[in-house]
């Protein structure tokens, strides 16, 4: 039975070692055992697994590359009001070689590439498609399956977004700290 006086994030806060499902005890030392979100969805195993392969795809091996993914991450970790997934790809912004000003600029609304994207997050979470004009740009600046993997990246971390918010996942400690040093 469950403590009426714990709050939800209590009740579903990120899963320990020694609390670890032994159904996905292979992926603990992978990306799900890296990162609070994935330790939080550790509560439900079956998840997680069925999650890995289609992780894969949305973060290494997208049609988008890496700098125009990290684009549509950040808009919408904006978006959704997710700290945790804000402050955690600032970091890999940041890793990436994007500077503030950039950085800020994809909060606001940017200019050229960066701002198409910018659009085509903003259509998806606020129309739940992308305009025909807006699509066909798309496509020709980044190409068809580029789009598809837009579409698929906003989907991803709109999912992400509403766990960590749900479940107040807190944001890791390593990022807490380089966000407390160098704030944006």
């Amino acid at each position: 039975m469950t403590n009426p006086q714990k709050t939800i994030s209590d009740q579903v806060a990120p899963l320990t070692d020694a609390q670890w499902p032994n159904d996905i005890a292979d992926l603990r030392g992978g990306f799900a055992g890296a990162l609070n979100v994935y330790r939080t969805m550790a509560h439900h195993p079956a998840l997680v697994r069925a999650w890995a392969p289609l992780r894969q795809h949305i973060v290494k091996d997208t049609a988008l590359g890496v700098e125009r993914s990290e684009v549509v991450i950040l808009r919408t970790g904006v978006r959704l009001g997710s700290a945790y997934e804000w402050a955690h790809h600032v970091s890999r912004a940041r890793a990436l070689g994007f500077s503030d000003e950039r950085i800020l600029a994809i909060k606001a609304m940017p200019e050229g590439e960066d701002g198409m994207i910018v659009r085509a997050v903003d259509a998806l979470l606020d129309d739940h498609r992308l305009p025909t004009p807006l699509e066909r740009e798309l496509a020709k600046c980044l190409g068809r399956e580029a789009v598809f993997d837009l579409i698929a990246t906003v989907g991803f971390y709109s999912v992400l977004g509403s766990i960590l918010m749900t479940y107040e996942t807190p944001i890791d400690d390593d990022i807490a700290d380089q966000m407390a040093r160098n704030p944006l």
